[in-house]
């Protein structure tokens, strides 16, 4: 009886850190197609509540787990709010989790994190220790004090930061002095009274710069470009067009996701104009995407939704579809052997569009006809033409055909289910996982063994363990 109730105490554990790890793969509290962002706010904010009272170690832990940037902050800022709770032998443990994942994110969501201390009025010894060693750690913290002048002030403020030289001048004596020895200072100064300075200057700050000088859009994007990251060159793509300004982009040097979001958003017309050019950026993003996280498959095929719904929303448009664009050319760059089956048939991946109906049946039945070792679908599992279809052909192969698992199949979902706090499944007689970004994939089927619920608790609990060490290392 004991052992019976141990087992299952330890199942119920798997499984809530399973739906967790999942939802934060797949989450980031926006609207999707079929959930409004309301709905995915609330029921994320209570997994991360649940999780967090009754497996706080494991909670921070997840950190390391490769969870995409949306649930890394809201479990930093959770642990930070409720440190009186960390147990003393694994503070030092969570500290360093906090601090490393923190250092990890994007500036601007970092230095967002560190404003959220603020306005959940979170000021402990810890966050002020955080706040103070994130600002201690960045290479180039005058250039953070000019791009992030608002929140870097108001984190100094709220932890009551001890500022060296120029930089408590520059965020609270307002920036009218005379002069400054720190270049980039005295270059914002200047830019108040001089057009040239502004070029000098981190690009969203020029470009509030631009229009009090009265600069030409046109001449303004052609000058700052050096100033502009790859990011920002991407999302002004269309501004140029417009001004007639060219603004050269290294597509090959973009993440794999980003990239093919990017040529989802191009007209056909101009997609099949410029095919080389983006075919081959897609294949060199593939490669350097492998160079960071190694992937070596053998006989490799691919289901890819690109039905109606996978278009996305107002906030997340064509991501699902982007992502099973990234993962096409991924795993064509990391098998021996790859074959992809769309939804709807396409000759070309790149002129891929989002509608029609849900038929993954019909491309699964390819798929295992085909040989491969490893099937991967990619889908928001919401399949309806006919509805259950691939839940009865994986039903049929794995009792009939596929007893022994020689082939093994994972359903990869980019979309969180906000009515029951995880991701749709497809069959469960193959696992689920979820999947932001192509660029996780590595980590996402090292980890379904776990959502598949053969593995026992221990082996996940090993396995974050190595996690962090790899993270924190």
């Amino acid at each position: 009886m004991t052992n019976n109730y141990t087992n299952r105490v330890e199942q119920v554990a798997r499984e809530d850190l399973v739906m967790f790890i999942n939802a934060c793969l797949a989450c980031t509290g926006q609207k999707e197609f079929y959930d409004d962002a309301y709905g995915q706010r609330v029921s994320i904010d209570f997994l991360h509540d649940y999780i967090l009272g009754n497996y706080r170690l494991l909670y921070a832990r997840t950190l390391a787990a490769g969870i995409n940037h949306f649930n890394q902050a809201q479990i930093i800022l959770k642990l930070l709010a409720t440190g009186k709770d960390t147990l003393p032998e694994h503070r030092q443990e969570e500290g360093a989790l906090i601090a490393h994942a923190l250092n990890a994110l994007p500036p601007q969501r970092a230095w967002g994190v560190l404003q959220q201390l603020r306005q959940r009025r979170i000021n402990n010894r810890r966050s002020r220790a955080i706040a103070r060693d994130y600002l201690s750690m960045r290479r180039d913290i005058s250039f953070d004090a000019v791009k992030y002048r608002a929140k870097v002030r108001a984190i100094a403020t709220h932890a009551h930061l001890k500022l060296h030289g120029e930089l408590g001048t520059f965020l609270f004596r307002n920036w009218k002095q005379k002069s400054y020895s720190t270049q980039l200072f005295e270059q914002f100064r200047q830019a108040h009274y001089s057009a040239e300075a502004i070029y000098n200057l981190p690009f969203t700050i020029a470009e509030g710069f631009a229009v009090k000088h009265k600069v030409p859009r046109d001449v303004f994007l052609s000058r700052i470009q050096q100033q502009m990251t790859l990011g920002e060159k991407l999302r002004l793509q269309g501004a140029a067009e417009r001004t007639e300004t060219e603004i050269n982009v290294d597509f090959g040097r973009l993440p794999l996701t980003k990239l093919a979001l990017y040529i989802l958003s191009l007209p056909g017309e101009t997609r099949q104009l410029q095919r080389d050019i983006l075919h081959q950026a897609l294949e060199r993003s593939a490669r350097l995407t492998l160079k960071k996280a190694p992937l070596k498959l053998g006989k490799v095929a691919a289901v890819l939704d690109c039905s109606y719904s996978s278009s996305g929303s107002s906030e997340k448009r064509r991501r699902p579809l982007g992502v099973a664009m990234a993962a096409h050319y991924l795993l064509q760059a990391a098998a021996r052997e790859y074959r992809g089956f769309w939804t709807v048939p396409v000759e070309d991946s790149l002129q891929v569009s989002a509608h029609g109906q849900t038929n993954l049946a019909t491309p699964l039945l390819a798929a295992l006809g085909s040989g491969a070792e490893l099937i991967v679908i990619i889908s928001d599992g919401c399949e309806n033409d006919p509805p259950n279809g691939a839940a009865e052909v994986l039903r049929v192969y794995r009792h009939k055909l596929d007893p022994k698992r020689r082939t093994s199949i994972i359903h990869c979902n980019p979309v969180f289910n906000s009515d029951d706090f995880s991701l749709r499944t497809l069959s469960p007689f193959i696992p689920t996982v979820g999947l932001r970004d192509a660029e996780d994939l590595p980590t996402m089927l090292n980890f379904a063994r776990f959502a598949e619920g053969s593995a026992p608790l221990s082996e996940l609990e090993i396995y974050l363990a190595q996690r962090v060490e790899q993270f924190l290392n």
